[in-house]
């Protein structure tokens, strides 16, 4: 019989240095991750990642950090071979790795089109294809995706854009990665209390936003809370392993398709 508990686990967590990506690695830790990889973007993340590790450590778990620009091929390639060397071959890869814009269409440059598309659809392509390269068998597969896949909204056109095309990823990835018993899924989380967020919005859109879910009157903050997320990771990556191939909406009731 096939072990779908995390207990003895090997994890990598794309994205893994702080907030959301923090809290899933510390989580599964909690509960019974042998070993756990954490991958951050740049020097800017190294304090948070450095805690992060130390926090996964004091619980006991085998814990390493890795710095790498997602946005080519052979750095994700890198990413995977450097987490087998240290902690042995995985059994559960998350990507949380995302960029956000808020602009209209006619305000939007080459370049921040460009760079949306790099982190959010290209580096998710390729930590697809090495998940399914190098994730044991009966592996599980999740990345975070965005709530505004359900949304009908103008000035987040690259983002949700740039998001969209991993839904499709997912799917293919569930039916070619099946045969091995892998399960691969995305979830959407609805605008969520991080600095992610705030750096987009101005005062007014906060204000909405804190107020739009069907359920935002019982949230600390009006928005998804990293802590609503991650039991959600958890699930997908232990008992909900007979999900595959879906983009799973955790917003609350802010959208729906």
């Amino acid at each position: 019989m096939v072990d779908h508990t995390i207990n003895g686990k090997t994890v990598l967590i794309a994205g893994g240095a702080k907030n959301l990506g923090s809290l899933i690695a510390r989580d599964l830790a909690a509960a019974g991750a042998k070993a756990i990889a954490i991958h951050y973007n740049s020097d800017a993340s190294k304090a948070e990642a450095e805690k992060t590790l130390a926090v996964l450590k004091d619980a006991g778990v085998q814990a390493v950090a890795f710095q790498a620009d997602l946005t080519t091929a052979a750095a994700t390639t890198k990413l995977f071979t450097d987490t087998i060397t240290a902690i042995g071959k995985l059994d559960i890869a998350i990507n949380t790795v995302g960029k956000v814009l808020k602009k209209p269409i006619a305000e939007t440059s080459e370049s921040e089109f460009d760079a949306m598309f790099a982190v959010n659809t290209k580096a998710a392509y390729f930590f697809i294809k090495e998940a399914g390269l190098h994730l044991n068998d009966n592996g599980k597969l999740v990345t975070l995706v965005t709530s505004l896949l359900g949304a009908y909204t103008p000035f987040y056109s690259t983002y949700a854009g740039s998001k969209a095309a991993v839904e499709h990823f997912t799917r293919a990835a569930s039916k070619e990665y099946g045969a091995r018993g892998i399960s691969v899924n995305a979830i959407g989380p609805g605008p969520m209390d991080t600095p992610f967020f705030y750096g987009q919005e101005a005062p007014d859109a906060v204000v909405y936003h804190k107020s739009a879910a069907a359920l935002s009157a019982f949230s600390k903050t009006g928005l998804t809370d990293i802590e609503d997320i991650a039991p959600f990771v958890r699930f997908l990556v232990s008992d909900g392993w007979w999900m595959t191939g879906q983009t799973i909406l955790v917003n609350g009731g802010y959208t729906t398709k």
